[in-house]
């Protein structure tokens, strides 16, 4: 999708999808190319490895969260 697209369809302004876009893609998520027809557009495309690693990592944090809760939880419960 063109920046300005993903702006539109998201509701940010044009300025801070641009920021968003330059962390994604010093993050490697994200690949930017040009359009044949008109070298000034950007394309942009999530890269499917890299978001496969993310999805990863953020499900291992999730249930480290989730374990952790559960025994701040349970002590918390706990009768003296």
């Amino acid at each position: 999708m063109r920046a300005g697209d993903l702006a539109e369809a998201t509701g940010l302004s044009p300025q801070a999808m641009s920021r968003h876009l330059r962390v994604l893609r010093a993050s490697k998520l994200i690949e930017e190319s040009s359009d044949d027809f008109d070298a000034r557009v950007r394309i942009y495309v999530l890269k499917s490895a890299a978001m496969r690693e993310l999805k990863m990592w953020l499900e291992q944090t999730e249930q480290l969260w989730a374990t952790q809760l559960q025994a701040f939880k349970a002590h918390v419960e706990r009768k003296p």
